[in-house]
């Protein structure tokens, strides 16, 4: 099915208008969506009801809508005040200025866009997308979008323009919150967590090397329940918390070099004499599941299956 644009606008900067369509980069359809349903199999139905009387079914043409301000106290909006105060609809896409291509941090990526020239446009589009190549630079333009004004960054992709559109500064929390302590490694630490980097690297992403395996196990038990089989459940180990076990960093990145085989080929770094290494406290995780190299299991048959 061929690819359908969610609108047609202009790309602008100075006195160059491009015009260009655009598309949804992405599809929600990573999640298994199950019906709610009465012990009959009948769909049940949401309602809203009145807090102060719950027997009191509130249809929506008489919701209206209030900002809480203070606890239990609301000012009320009409729709048509609501209306009034939202950012009137743009199909230009003004580009404010060109920063460094890895200047955005990836935190601030919400939704991404492609963006494809539309008639007229192919030769301002392309020389765009060369010229930004070419200068390892990427735009930041502004573009209002149903009733919001958004800010985006315009990059080369490797077929293509993308739009992705970038969170307000007070959208992302600071780390600083956390209060991370810092804790300064040895040189040996570094030494040896280097050699495990370079053990385990790769020259690029591939995002055909992973699968979700649990959605491949509940699409496997919907057939398997179309088909009238039994579901088997399948046994979770949960790991234990690591409840403050005390550990030799050291030995521990010794250990996953030699797991990964990085131990017979290289000599691990020495520690310098008289240098002690600071005990840890151990945290395992699991690590992300990896699909095989050669080809990634197949789904399960989906003829039958709903996607509702």
């Amino acid at each position: 099915m061929p690819a359908r644009s969610i609108a047609s606008l202009s790309l602008s900067f100075g006195l160059v208008s491009i015009p260009v369509k655009l598309y949804s980069a992405t599809e929600s359809s990573a999640t298994v969506r199950f019906n709610l349903l009465t012990p009959d199999g009948s769909r049940v139905k949401q309602q809203y009801v009145s807090e102060k009387d719950p027997s009191v079914v509130v249809p929506r043409s008489e919701m209206v809508k209030g900002y809480e301000f203070e606890k239990d106290r609301y000012v009320l909006f009409s729709a048509e005040e609501l209306k009034a105060l939202e950012e009137s609809a743009s199909h230009t896409i003004d580009i404010v200025a060109f920063i460094p291509e890895k200047a955005v941090d990836p935190i601030y990526y919400d939704k991404a866009y492609f963006m494809a020239p539309d008639k007229r446009g192919g030769k301002p589009y392309t020389l765009l997308m060369a010229a930004m190549r070419k200068s390892g630079q990427c735009a930041l333009a502004k573009w209002a979008w149903k009733g919001k004004q958004y800010v985006v960054q315009i990059r080369a992709a490797e077929d293509g323009l993308v739009l992705q559109q970038l969170l307000y500064a007070d959208e992302v929390r600071s780390m600083k919150e956390l209060q991370i302590e810092q804790i300064t490694p040895s040189e040996a630490e570094v030494n040896l967590a280097l050699q495990l980097i370079e053990q385990i690297s790769q020259d690029s992403y591939d995002p055909r090397q992973f699968v979700d395996e649990e959605k491949q196990r509940v699409l496997a038990a919907i057939d398997a329940k179309i088909a009238g089989k039994q579901v088997v459940a399948v046994e979770h180990h949960e790991e234990a918390p690591a409840g403050g076990q005390i550990i030799d960093l050291t030995e521990m990145l010794r250990a996953s070099l030699a797991k990964s085989g990085a131990g017979a080929a290289r000599r691990p770094a020495r520690e310098p004499a008289g240098e002690v290494v600071t005990p840890l406290v151990a945290n395992e995780r699991k690590g992300a599941k990896r699909a095989p190299r050669t080809a990634a299991a197949a789904p399960a048959p989906a003829k039958a299956r709903s996607r509702k």
